[in-house]
């Protein structure tokens, strides 16, 4: 979104008339993802994520939800909330900065959906303790992060909550995707899993024929697990169907549906399994290397990054004392630019003719560490300047950025609240029970 489409859909929403996307029934993909509100957005951001959210939202084949995860900022900053609500508003300005563009992706904040936390609690009962303690990033945490206390609930089951944000925008004849990269693959592997079990429960189905004939149920003893159920005695046939039916999810949650189904033989037909969450997809994106000023990872915790809003000034000061390729202790040494940090940000700034002179600049000694940044650093700031630009017109109209955040949220919170329609009932089966009641009150009963 440009400057004058944002003050013209600033002007249009004053009249209560904002124009934003509510979703559409023509794409066959629903694209999800989210950043916590951490703080101002930087260049890693940028590369990694925003650059790629803002292409799909133009496919046509994408409806795209992305969202400010500022629960998951509770996860380890749970001691001091002071900063959420600022930073919310400085990531979607951020958002809208770097091309996000409400009348195209629906942009929201994530606890302005109470559903994803409704949603997080009926995931959460059927996920196994072990699932999430075998997660690398937070065994990793438990053993690096020594300034909070990360053992809690909230910081374990936090890949629930995750899942939920994902499944909670399942709708029947669109597949979820979610854009991620190698390292991030697993996080969507155990949403799959919860959501395999979640159906395995909720979504299971029994022909009452199945009860109809015991030799069916010797087909059930191939299956060690089911070998030894007994029916309750004395029991009514709905109190037998209810036991078998619970015993028969526990099995189908652990092995998987189609394994069960391979294994119980003729009598597959009686059992349905439906999708009452859908799988998500990982949607591998590829990312340039990136990193940080000092050569590491580039994060906020280290101190090493570029923000989307930062000045010529400070681009200048902080680029200029960048690490370099190490080989290069005085003017006059080759140095590798394949192992240069600078240069893989030339990479991502400057134009063919300056990465062939920085390439061979640096392995001839034809120029110095000081004018290779510099000349980068020029280019740094011609990219960034248009996205300073309309990040400063945002920061103008606060007031107006809320504005798209709680319009976003209305239209998040529509899709959320019927998937939750369908989901109570698939847990509860309260729709079911009053018809009974209400056919049995007509009926004179």
């Amino acid at each position: 979104m440009d400057l004058r489409a944002f003050a013209s859909t600033s002007k249009a929403h004053t009249k209560g008339t904002l124009r934003l996307t509510t979703g559409s029934t023509s794409k066959t993909k629903r694209v999800i993802s989210g950043m916590r509100p951490t703080g101002r957005l930087h260049i890693g951001h940028y590369f990694g994520a925003l650059q790629n959210w803002a292409r799909l939202q133009d496919d046509p084949s994408y409806e795209c939800f992305y969202f400010i995860a500022d629960w998951h900022a509770l996860t380890s900053d749970y001691a001091d909330t002071s900063a959420v609500a600022q930073n919310t508003i400085e990531i979607m300005i951020d958002y809208l900065a770097a091309g996000l563009d409400p009348q195209k992706s629906v942009i929201f904040q994530q606890s302005q959906v109470p559903e994803h936390a409704e949603l997080h609690l009926l995931l959460s009962m059927v996920t196994p303790l072990g699932w999430l303690e075998r997660v690398p990033t937070y065994k990793e945490a438990l053993e690096n992060v020594k300034d909070k206390d990360l053992h809690t609930y909230g910081f374990l089951g936090y890949p629930i909550l995750q899942c939920a944000d994902i499944v909670i925008y399942s709708t029947e004849g669109k597949s979820l995707v979610v854009p991620v990269g190698e390292d991030q693959v697993s996080h969507v592997e155990l949403s799959r899993e919860i959501v395999r079990s979640f159906n395995s429960y909720y979504g299971l189905r029994i022909d009452h024929g199945l009860y109809r004939n015991v030799e069916n149920f010797k087909s059930l003893r191939n299956i060690r697990e089911l070998s030894h159920f007994q029916f309750p005695d004395p029991a009514t046939v709905s109190e037998i169907e209810g036991s078998f039916r619970s015993a028969a999810r526990r099995v189908i949650a652990e092995m998987g549906f189609q394994n069960f189904l391979d294994k119980v033989g003729d009598v597959a037909r009686f059992f349905v399994s439906g999708e009452v969450l859908t799988e998500p997809e990982a949607m591998l994106t590829h990312t340039p290397r990136i990193p940080g000023l000092d050569g590491r990872k580039m994060s906020k915790s280290y101190g090493n990054t570029i923000t989307l809003s930062e000045s010529d000034v400070d681009i200048r000061a902080k680029t200029k004392v960048m690490v370099t390729d190490p080989a290069r202790k005085r003017r006059s040494d080759p140095g590798n630019p394949d192992v240069c940090p600078v240069y893989d940000w030339h990479k991502l700034f400057s134009p063919e003719e300056t990465l062939e002179w920085a390439a061979q600049g640096c392995r001839t000694a034809g120029i110095g560490c000081i004018e290779c940044k510099a000349k980068m650093a020029d280019h740094l700031i011609e990219w960034i300047a248009p996205i300073r630009e309309r990040r400063l017109e945002y920061e103008k109209h606060r007031a107006r950025v809320l504005e798209i955040i709680d319009a976003g949220s209305k239209v998040a919170r529509t899709h959320a609240q019927q998937t939750m329609v369908r989901v109570r009932e698939a847990v509860f089966g309260w729709e079911k029970k009053r018809r009974e009641i209400s056919g049995g009150a007509a009926n004179g009963g």
